[in-house]
């Protein structure tokens, strides 16, 4: 189990980071999931992009792993409202179906779940 919890680790170390990079190469489509009353959304997008690269770096380091599971979680939930808004305004996202706009939501949830599990160790 030892090891297949690192394996899954370091595949969630990489997804992250790999969505964190995505910030940065098309920035605007993130720009465009920022739901309108949060301000700042260039900013968002820029922050929201960096910590997922942190954490999913910091992830993947068995000393860090534990801080950055709970940082993982803490960034799932900031970006929650995202995900809603889209899902809530699918006429916004013509080229993404909107059940894919609605799986979104219970996916996050699982990668919460996912995170929890390496708040508590090996």
């Amino acid at each position: 189990m030892r090891a297949f919890k690192k394996v899954t680790r370091l595949i969630f170390a990489i997804l992250l980071t790999a969505a964190g990079i995505n910030h940065f190469v098309d920035p605007a489509f993130y720009v465009s999931i920022v739901p309108p009353y949060l301000p700042w959304p260039k900013i968002m997008v820029v922050v929201s992009g960096l910590a997922e690269i942190i954490l999913g770096i910091a992830l993947a380091i068995p000393v860090l792993t534990r801080a950055a599971a709970w940082g993982v979680i803490a960034l799932l939930i900031a970006v929650l409202p995202a995900n809603i808004h889209m899902a809530a305004n699918p006429e916004l996202y013509p080229s993404i179906p909107a059940a894919a706009l609605w799986i979104r939501l219970p996916i996050q949830g699982i990668l919460i779940i996912w995170a929890l599990w390496y708040t508590r160790g090996n």
